[in-house]
């Protein structure tokens, strides 16, 4: 019993493992019994289940303000925003993936579980070499503060364009140093397949496989950004990890709701580029103008919550009839 209450990484232990039951709870939930068989999901099951995500990451929150402070709730709250605003993007990259390599809606989803319960353990690692390098080292946080500056503002001007999947190199390393089938096995990542000078049965991945790692390579280039910026609103190891992974938790099923409509949400990418360069500046401005004060949580949340809202709601309105939406090409320049 002495072991549960033990600290680690400045947080009981008996909170993480409560952590890890939820998230165990609620992916046995969802892939034992709401999609026990592959079948395409609609929009309003996308939108239901979506609902029920936040409405756990919320519940969440109550519980982390209860038991942690208001100080650490509010900012549980505002690493939960920025991650799932941000996440949105990896909804045009995810697509593009599943385009190239010609994966069925049915087959999705199962292939986007399996790829986030790797970044849950991906995410993980990043997030625990973040907090040690702070923790040696306060002045990495204006590294980070600054690449979140330097990235929203190069956000301000990227153009669009689609990346081309075929000259990835973890793609085509893959495809010359491994079996790869021309064809999908179900929802098999691999299979036994004859091999053209034997016959004998020998394994090969499929092209599922191949979809299911770059998809996860991608999530490590999105973090790159969005772990430096839960950092810089707290380095409680335990917030920054589990606003992250609440905010992930959920992506899979908003992703079919948002793929068939991504291109209403075309301008949030501005809206995006100003959190980053605010939750940047706003460590500076901290330690610099306010010596040492800490940034008000409120205000912090007010403002992050303000501008995504702001970017949702200018996108919808300026997007509102067919003819003036903008083009429905993904962009990964959303994220340089």
């Amino acid at each position: 019993m002495e072991f549960l209450f033990a600290d680690w990484l400045g947080t009981p232990v008996w909170f993480w493992l409560s952590f890890a039951g939820i998230v165990l709870a609620l992916t046995a939930f969802d892939l034992g019994i709401l999609h026990k068989e592959d079948k395409e999901m609609g929009i309003g099951e996308s939108l239901k289940l979506t609902a029920f995500y936040i409405t756990i990451a919320m519940l969440f929150g109550v519980w982390v303000w209860i038991a942690k402070g208001a100080d650490l709730g509010m900012k549980y709250y505002t690493g939960f925003f920025i991650e799932k605003a941000l996440s949105i993007d990896n909804v045009f990259v995810i697509s593009l993936i599943f385009t190239f390599f010609a994966i069925p809606a049915k087959y999705q989803y199962r292939a986007l579980l399996w790829g986030i319960l790797a970044v849950i353990v991906l995410r993980g690692g990043m997030i625990a070499a973040g907090a040690a390098l702070v923790e040696q080292a306060y002045w990495v946080l204006y590294i980070f503060a600054a690449f979140l500056v330097f990235t929203g503002i190069k956000m301000f001007f990227a153009g669009d364009h689609e990346p081309d999947i075929a000259k990835n190199p973890v793609v085509r390393w893959i495809s010359s140093h491994m079996r790869v089938t021309k064809e999908l096995h179900d929802q098999h990542f691999f299979v036994k397949v004859p091999d053209e000078k034997t016959g004998k049965l020998v394994r090969a991945a499929t092209p599922l496989f191949l979809a299911l790692v770059v998809i996860n390579l991608a999530d490590l280039v999105f973090a790159v950004d969005s772990v430096p910026a839960i950092f810089a609103i707290t380095t409680d190891t335990f917030i920054v990890y589990t606003s992250n992974i609440m905010a992930i938790l959920g992506l899979r099923a908003l992703y079919f709701a948002l793929s068939a409509m991504i291109h209403r949400f075309y301008y949030l990418k501005y809206a995006l580029a100003a959190v980053l360069v605010f939750i940047g500046s706003k460590i500076f401005v901290s330690d610099f103008l306010l010596g040492g004060d800490k940034f008000p949580p409120l205000a912090s949340l007010l403002v992050t919550f303000g501008l995504i809202a702001a970017g949702v709601g200018y996108s919808l309105w300026k997007t509102r009839h067919g003819e003036d939406a903008a083009p429905q090409l993904p962009h990964d320049a959303i994220r340089p």
